[in-house]
């Protein structure tokens, strides 16, 4: 058995036995679960909460904006007056008023809420949009226009999307692709950080503990970085599998349970009132059932495996460098910006960038530069990556992780034996001269 298979199964085995890691293991997911039980739950109760909101309406003309719902009772008091309405409101403890002024053929400065709390920026949006709608129509009705006809006369266009070679798309296509893209680089940003961190704890344990001097006298120091990194890896692999099993088994189980709605979580987000908005528009649906299928899904999936096993050695044997150069976490904070800003850089430009331009400059370019590509062009690959771009952003990406290995290794080499000494960006020159 070769010196660096001992080196990662030593690592493997290291990690799995830590109890930390294992109370984490089958801790987290129940965590995680018992969190989304409770998110929706609580989304459940808020939707259930009802409110009553009492009317004053001195031009008698709207009376019909405000019409009931599930969670909106309005209670009309326009014979009472706007001062016995705010007095009615406040004694019973009611969620509001709204105050309409004689002056019906102007809605702007002629509405007022009153209220303890504000209102949200969607009911408000809402009440705004009733009333202009109901002022249009009077006005219209006033010139002699029939409301009735100008209904009928109303019709509706659809753009088809459709390429030069002839396949067809929806106006959900971008939606989906980002989805897919999007989940799988925000995905890739977080393994980095959580089992970049593990790796560099790895080596100050050992480096604290003198371990590291015993096992340096018979291993080189490219074989045991790089024995640290695929062992950390493997052990995060498992770890990450068995939080996706358990906590799905949990998620279902616990739900069935307790009745709850997971739905409800996704209601409480805006993606979630886009998805709200799918429930209620079967056509919506039909539309992303059909934009699935015609993803890149072999491209997607081998993308996927290269870009992430590629970006995470590229970003561990960083993290590798950095706990060699020092004693204890503390003083690697100094050394983090310069890994945490190119994942957020990816981050940006892909949320920015492809999904408004998937194929533009900015999102080919930082496709390609090892330390953002990873993220980016694993959002480009639902949108049909040229191959050649492809083949130059792994290339590029792999020659950056063996030179980042053997960069990081000449660190590791010198400050993996150095003690007591807090490292500056100039030791760090230093030792690479060495």
């Amino acid at each position: 058995m070769s010196i660096l298979t001992l080196i990662i199964k030593r690592e493997y085995i290291a990690r799995v036995r830590n109890k930390s890691f294992l109370i984490m293991t089958f801790l987290s997911p129940l965590i995680l679960v018992g969190m989304i039980l409770l998110i929706s739950y609580l989304t459940q109760l808020n939707s259930e909460d009802k409110r009553t909101i009492v009317v004053v309406d001195d031009s008698g003309q709207f009376e019909t904006v405000f019409f009931n719902t599930d969670q909106t009772t309005y209670l009309n008091l326009s014979d009472q007056g706007l001062e016995a309405g705010k007095e009615v409101a406040k004694g019973e403890g009611y969620y509001g008023l709204i105050h309409i002024n004689n002056n019906p053929a102007v809605v702007e400065n002629t509405v007022t809420f009153y209220g303890n709390d504000a209102p949200s920026r969607d009911y408000i949006l809402d009440i705004e949009k009733r009333l202009i709608k109901k002022v249009e129509d009077e006005n219209l009705i006033s010139q002699g226009v029939d409301l009735e006809v100008l209904e009928d006369s109303k019709s509706k266009v659809k753009v088809n999307i459709e390429n030069f070679s002839g396949d067809k798309s929806t106006k959900m296509s971008n939606l989906v692709k980002a989805a897919f893209g999007g989940g799988a680089g925000y995905l890739l940003m977080m393994f980095i950080i959580i089992y970049g961190n593990m790796v560099m704890r790895s080596v100050i344990e050992e480096k604290t503990n003198r371990i590291i001097e015993v096992i340096i006298s018979s291993v080189k120091p490219f074989q045991l970085m790089m024995g640290k990194i695929l062992g950390t890896t493997l052990a995060g692999v498992t770890q990450f599998l068995i939080w996706v099993i358990v906590g799905g088994v949990l998620l279902i189980v616990l739900g069935v349970i307790f009745g709850v709605d997971l739905t409800g979580v996704a209601g409480a987000s805006p993606v979630g009132s886009q998805a709200q908005q799918m429930a209620e528009d079967p056509t919506l649906i039909e539309e992303v059932l059909f934009e699935i299928p015609k993803l890149p899904l072999l491209q997607l999936v081998v993308g996927f495996f290269i870009y992430f096993i590629g970006g995470y050695f590229l970003y561990s044997s960083i993290y590798a460098a950095i706990g060699a150069a020092v004693d204890n976490e503390t003083d690697t904070q100094q050394f983090m910006l310069p890994i945490i800003m190119p994942l957020m850089l990816g981050i940006y430009v892909g949320f920015f960038a492809v999904i408004d331009n998937p194929h533009g400059t900015v999102a080919t370019v930082f496709s390609i530069i090892p330390l953002t590509s990873p993220i980016v062009m694993l959002m480009r690959i639902p949108f049909e990556v040229p191959v050649w771009q492809l083949a130059l952003s792994i290339t590029l990406l792999v020659a950056s992780f063996v030179f980042t290995v053997w960069f990081g290794s000449k660190i590791y080499r010198v400050g993996i034996l150095m003690y007591g000494k807090k490292p500056t960006y100039k030791d760090l020159i230093k030792w690479l001269r060495y």
